[in-house]
């Protein structure tokens, strides 16, 4: 199946096997409506099987990655909802991060600009977060009355900044900058401005040339293994690396060691 989304541009490389989401809305900082919330939620989900695809890029078009959501077109909204239909609202904005941090590929952000509200939560449940110097981010929920728990971003920010600086930037919803940003663990790396979505290409296409059955199953442990005792962890881990070793990327691996070259995963 080629996706085929209205509300953002989508192309994919068969050259790299690299899929690229691009937000599309750069005359309101690429802010989400409805329509945006639900194409991509189910954008991910497609992509988790898609063939052809990889690794997968997600940014933005213009001077933001991604604002969060549409002040006209969503929270305008909601003042018209009942409190079903608030919920059924947020647990699509929910089901969008479920649908991430499921799909198997690896998903590299490339944000280019102002990351904020679910914007920087859509960045959080990336794999990787490769930003531009101006990719300035806030969790901007507690800003307008909301709590800065929202779409996952206080089970997530936790486990890559630690709870401390978690706590801080979801209770103030204050923006940090992107070289502090990369100082505590939340962005991977920073380039300069206009060069953002380049490295990130250049790092999904690493990965789309990796043993994708292994990358999948690692993403799944990063997941999986958070509930877990170490004793749990190890024993699942056990587990999916003897069928990893029965996988032909590690056969694959072996021989190209033996034969001196670089190898050629499936």
């Amino acid at each position: 199946m080629t996706l085929n989304p209205r509300s953002f541009l989508y192309e994919l490389d068969p050259d790299t096997s690299v899929a690229t989401i691009t937000l599309n809305r750069p005359e309101r900082l690429n802010a989400l409506t409805f329509e945006v919330y639900d194409e991509l939620r189910n954008a991910f989900r497609s992509l988790d099987d898609e063939a052809g695809v990889r690794a997968i890029v997600i940014t933005g078009a213009g001077r933001a990655f991604c604002s969060g959501g549409d002040v006209e077109d969503i929270i305008g909204a909601l003042f018209e909802r009942d409190s079903e239909g608030l919920v059924e609202f947020t647990r699509m904005t929910c089901d969008l991060i479920a649908a991430i941090r499921a799909c198997r590929r690896p998903v590299v952000a490339a944000l280019n600009g102002t990351v904020a509200g679910a914007g920087a939560v859509i960045a959080t449940a990336c794999d990787i977060r490769i930003a531009a110097e101006s990719a300035k981010i806030a969790y901007l929920f507690t800003k307008v009355g909301l709590s800065g728990a929202d779409m996952g971003a206080s089970w997530m920010l936790p486990r890559i900044i630690g709870l401390g600086r978690a706590t801080e930037l979801l209770m103030t919803g204050d923006f940090t900058d992107a070289h502090e940003a990369h100082r505590i663990g939340l962005y991977n790396r920073v380039v300069p401005d206009g060069q953002a979505l380049e490295a990130a290409t250049t790092f999904a296409v690493r990965l789309a040339a990796g043993p994708s059955a292994a990358l999948a199953v690692t993403k799944e442990a990063l997941e999986r293994e958070a509930h877990m005792t170490l004793d749990e962890a190890l024993e699942a881990e056990a587990s999916v690396q003897a069928t990893c070793m029965e996988d032909p990327n590690f056969r694959e691996a072996y021989e190209a060691f033996v034969e001196k070259r670089a190898p050629v995963f499936g």
